[in-house]
């Protein structure tokens, strides 16, 4: 069973690892309905109750999907979800954190999610166009209105992240970090931290990268957000970045785990106010996955993991040119 962390000082509490349901609708090929809410009942079993969903994600069926899969069980789920993007014709067209529309986004999600509260409300993605002290009022006033009990940012820079929390108190932001992506570790990471801010990882497992698994971008199917959305996996990048995985394996082998648990069990001994989410639609991945959390590596080793795969050792950019105008720069 897993554990459980206290996620940011506002009192929210989850397992040690959550689950990124992201893949069970959207951006990784096509999913099998019946087995990823199968993959969803064998997490709360594995004493997983921390669920990652947005209204981006299908868009719409994810969170579909969780409502479906949770009637009934709703007690026993903390269900996180995300607002922020602006969706025409079925498709991601901008972002969008305009008060009202903050508020649309919320009454669909709950009629979606079928349940009167969200747990954990982040703003996927920075709206340049709104103060963030405007975004953190209204989610404000869904707290105090009892249909959100906690606030969260996504993917956001260091002062943006001091101006939201100076309006209302964040409980977690969720931004990419793991040993394949490090770049948070210079200014948000410390900021976070001086906050009593969570920090929730997404593609701890370096979209397949660090579980020796990834392929190079071509062979993923033209629906497949790797296809063509991940530099990482393209050309000289991935040659690179296949090296660097190199000592995970040895690692991982030494101390008798995939790659993969390695990986996770690292950003688990980066503090107690981490919470990664690895994403997968497979019961058995999962399974394999969550032995990360009873995995303890040894100083030695997490020192030689860290030294191996340092900051800015990732060839390639995160983003594409189209997806990089909704990074933060604030």
């Amino acid at each position: 069973m897993l554990t459980r962390r206290k996620l940011g000082s506002q009192g929210l509490e989850v397992s040690s690892l959550g689950l990124g349901c992201m893949g069970m609708s959207h951006a990784y090929g096509s999913a099998d309905k019946s087995q990823s809410i199968a993959t969803l009942y064998r997490a709360i079993e594995l004493g997983c109750n921390f669920f990652d969903t947005a209204e981006v994600y299908g868009p719409y069926k994810n969170e579909e999907l969780l409502g479906e899969a949770f009637a009934g069980r709703r007690e026993e789920v903390l269900i996180a979800t995300k607002f922020g993007f602006r969706i025409e014709d079925g498709k991601m067209a901008g972002v969008n954190s305009k008060p009202e529309h903050i508020r649309e986004v919320v009454e669909a999600s709950l009629r979606r999610l079928r349940t009167d509260h969200i747990d954990l409300l982040y703003q996927h993605r920075v709206d340049p166009a709104v103060p963030i002290e405007d975004v953190a009022g209204t989610v404000g006033d869904l707290i105090a209105a009892g249909k959100v009990r906690f606030f969260g940012l996504s993917e956001a820079s260091a002062a943006t992240i001091r101006r939201a929390h100076a309006v209302h108190p964040i409980t977690a932001l969720q931004s990419e970090y793991s040993l394949w992506e490090r770049s948070l570790e210079a200014e948000v990471l410390p900021v976070i931290r001086e906050l009593g801010i969570g920090l929730v990882p997404f593609a701890p497992l370096g979209r397949g990268f660090l579980t020796g698994k990834a392929k190079r971008a071509e062979e993923y199917s033209e629906g497949d957000f790797r296809h063509t959305g991940d530099p990482r996996l393209q050309g000289e990048n991935f040659d690179a970045n296949l090296k660097l995985t190199d000592v995970v394996r040895k690692l991982a082998s030494e101390v008798k785990a995939t790659p993969g648990q390695l990986a996770l069990a690292w950003l688990l001994a980066q503090g107690e106010d981490l919470v990664p989410i690895p994403g997968t639609s497979s019961s058995i991945h999962l399974e394999e996955n969550f032995v990360a959390d009873s995995l303890h590596p040894s100083p030695a080793v997490l020192n030689e993991i860290s030294k191996a795969l340092p900051p800015g050792a990732t060839s390639g950019p995160r983003y594409t040119a189209a997806m990089q105008v909704f990074v933060d720069k604030h």
